[in-house]
């Protein structure tokens, strides 16, 4: 007799169901319009009865794809990897670089994925073809075991603080400028100078004049800083 699966299971390993009937939308619809409604409105604006109605079909098709909501997430977050691509032939840290700039690209396109990675396994076809690659390219710098899995996991572990964060900041300032941000602060700023005034000249020295080129440099800076520490570290 089979062993049971301990602890929570993936769309990816339950078998798949058969019936003579097929149902009326495939999985793909299902998960474009999740994807419709998560890009638009985040995690809070999906739920399995809204995805039915917009789908207009009742619950029964929906369900006949994916067990839960968890399971819809693992469907769509797998569909968005593929966004993200490895370049090849041109060393270990133009393909680390590459993986890690596409990987925010993509994040930026849907903020939702940031608390998502990490939840579950990502073993769909589309993550695992990106892991696959990106393990090659980490292990073409000689990185084996588990300083392989410690090496891209640091890149990786950057790109989501770092682009989350940027995400977070696009979707909450409603497109505020940082200098229009800086100057809401008003009075709050005119008690920093007496309180706090080296910060006080921060903010309106470096806060006020971020631009996407700052934002763009900033990450830059981040992700060679992380990069020239594992090369120090290669073996």
């Amino acid at each position: 007799m089979a062993k049971a699966p301990v602890g929570p299971t993936s769309v990816w390993t339950r078998p798949p169901r058969t019936r003579r009937e097929q149902p009326t939308l495939t999985r793909d619809q299902i998960v474009d319009a999740a994807l419709d409604l998560l890009d638009a409105e985040g995690l809070d604006g999906l739920s399995m009865r809204r995805l039915g109605t917009r789908l207009n079909s009742g619950a029964t098709s929906v369900y006949w794809h994916v067990a839960n909501k968890d399971e819809l997430l693992e469907l769509a977050l797998d569909r968005v990897m593929a966004e993200v691509e490895v370049p090849a032939g041109d060393g270990w840290r133009a393909a680390a670089g590459g993986y890690a700039r596409s990987l925010r690209t993509m994040i930026h396109r849907h903020a939702w994925t940031v608390t998502l990675f990490g939840s579950r396994p990502m073993i769909g076809p589309n993550a695992t073809r990106v892991l696959d690659e990106v393990l090659a390219a980490f292990g073409s710098a000689g990185f084996t075991g588990f300083d392989l899995e410690y090496a891209w996991s640091a890149v990786v572990d950057y790109v989501i603080g770092a682009a989350g964060s940027e995400a977070s900041w696009q979707r909450e300032q409603h497109g505020t400028s940082a200098a229009e941000w800086v100057e809401n602060l008003g009075p709050y700023l005119d008690r920093l100078d007496a309180e706090r005034p080296d910060l006080a000249a921060h903010i309106r020295d470096i806060w006020m004049k971020e631009t996407r080129a700052v934002l763009e440099e900033r990450f830059s800076f981040g992700l060679g800083c992380v990069l020239d520490g594992l090369e120090s570290r290669r073996p």
